[in-house]
């Protein structure tokens, strides 16, 4: 009988465990799942590894020497969601888990960072635009206190590579202040 027993835990274990669309070695940042709402291929062309520099605004207005990093993108939770890690040369990480909820048509970006552990991660929320820009929201204030938003904007999204910039913008967005800039690259698979 514990021949048997152990048998059915084995098939049971093995056939409930299965998670078709996760990083898998044929592929290794997994996939989107197609039970996943639509816009989980929102990010499909970022999904793989890049080569980026970041630059970030210093207080006197002008720009930082650009630094290396690698972004990194991947489906997970069985490819109903992305998630996606960087790795700076100065041995800091940081990452997002990014859900659609289709009840709200919106993507939600949970960030963290090694620099800045939190007990409550910031989200942002936004969408992919009909320019092919995705787009992201988190209320901020300026350092003056006027209402408005941190923006962060993928564009020129292609296999090759995309950009990335974050900026400050006031509510109606006709205040448009750029903090901090990210280039990326393609790793040759």
């Amino acid at each position: 009988m514990k021949p048997l027993t152990n048998l059915l835990f084995l098939v049971s274990l093995t056939v409930f465990s299965q998670y078709n669309y996760d990083a898998s070695e044929a592929f290794p940042f997994g996939q989107a799942n197609p039970e996943a709402p639509k816009q989980i291929t929102d990010y499909e062309a970022m999904i793989g590894r890049c080569n980026c520099t970041s630059t970030r605004k210093n207080q006197d207005g002008t720009w930082t020497e650009p630094e290396d990093m690698t972004w990194t993108w991947k489906y997970i939770l069985n490819g109903m969601a992305v998630q996606d890690e960087t790795l700076k040369s100065d041995g800091s990480h940081s990452g997002s888990i990014r859900q659609y909820i289709a009840d709200s048509s919106r993507w939600y970006v949970h960030w963290y960072s090694s620099k800045t552990p939190t007990t409550e991660l910031p989200t942002w929320e936004g969408k992919k635009k009909d320019n092919g820009n995705i787009v992201h929201y988190k209320e901020q204030k300026a350092p003056n206190g006027t209402d408005g938003y941190f923006r962060l904007t993928f564009y020129d999204i292609s296999q090759s590579g995309y950009k990335w910039v974050g900026e400050w913008v006031d509510k109606t967005e006709s205040v448009v202040f750029p903090t901090w800039k990210i280039d990326c690259i393609r790793e040759e698979n």
